[in-house]
């Protein structure tokens, strides 16, 4: 395993666009700090993230892997590439007259994919470990490291999408394509279900147990939006009169269809490679 992943990340960095968009990711992700200095002067009211209690533990870890998800895509651009560079630059063929067999190379792929993810999943951890220590109001242990299971879906998610992504890099072979068809895919997905929730079947509940069960949506629900959370936003809610009872728990159900969506995923990359013409 590791031959095969110390190839991979060999093509990576010799690749200057690979190269720096994963730096890039990884300076990006860092900037979760900077939320911290954000203040916001409406007329007497001042609003100042940090002092809202985004940065206290427990809350920080569902806070930190959600808005880290959301730069997911830098290092999906990275997986397609990685895909479709294969292709172009012929190192698909090349490895297999080498002695690599198809099974190998979806493998080296796969391990990539899970090595980003986890090291993504080790830089958040200890950037809120930072983050908390100097912000939070309670840095008691027991408090500290619960919660910590925001870490392991978003851990989950990221292995679920950027296999979503190679999957589209292995079925188009054209990073452009790939990541044009993924944005199609995303519009698709929250088209139908609108369509579906709020025209169709008027608001019917079963729609969203559905849909929990689709590619994109799946992944965005293992970690759910954690700002109604804040007290501050709560305030407010009640304030007009809004006191809805939201469920934010990760959930294991969610994690196994993630789960079972990256297994699907890398399957058929393999039965593709496997029955493609190269």
């Amino acid at each position: 395993m590791y031959r095969l992943l110390s190839i991979e990340l060999q093509k990576i960095w010799k690749n200057r666009a690979s190269r720096i968009l994963t730096l890039s990711y990884f300076v990006i992700l860092s900037f979760i700090a900077l939320i911290a200095s954000i203040k916001f002067n409406i007329g007497s009211f001042e609003l100042h993230f940090a002092q809202m209690g985004i940065f206290n533990f427990p809350f920080i870890w569902h806070f930190n892997t959600y808005i880290a998800a959301i730069l997911k895509f830098f290092l999906a651009i990275v997986i397609v590439s990685m895909m479709a560079n294969e292709y172009s630059y012929g190192t698909l063929k090349q490895n297999l007259i080498d002695g690599m067999s198809k099974k190998e190379f979806v493998l080296s792929k796969f391990l990539t994919v899970i090595l980003f993810a986890l090291t993504s999943t080790v830089f958040v951890f200890i950037m809120s470990l930072i983050l908390g220590y100097s912000f939070s109001s309670y840095i008691e242990l027991g408090i500290v490291f619960s919660d910590l299971e925001y870490l392991l879906a978003y851990f989950v998610k990221l292995v679920g999408f950027f296999s979503f992504c190679l999957f589209l890099g292995v079925l188009v072979k054209r990073s452009a394509f790939a990541i044009g068809f993924l944005f199609v895919w995303f519009l698709v997905e929250k088209i139908t279900y609108l369509t579906l929730k709020f025209d169709i079947f008027n608001r019917d509940p079963r729609v969203d147990q559905v849909y929990t069960f689709m590619p994109l949506e799946s992944m965005s629900n293992i970690i759910v939006e954690p700002f109604t959370r804040l007290s501050a936003i709560k305030s407010l809610q009640s304030a007009v009169g809004e006191n809805s009872i939201k469920d934010y728990s990760v959930h294991f159900s969610s994690i196994i269809i993630v789960l079972v969506w990256t297994a699907i995923f890398i399957f058929l990359s393999y039965k593709i490679i496997k029955k493609r013409d190269l």
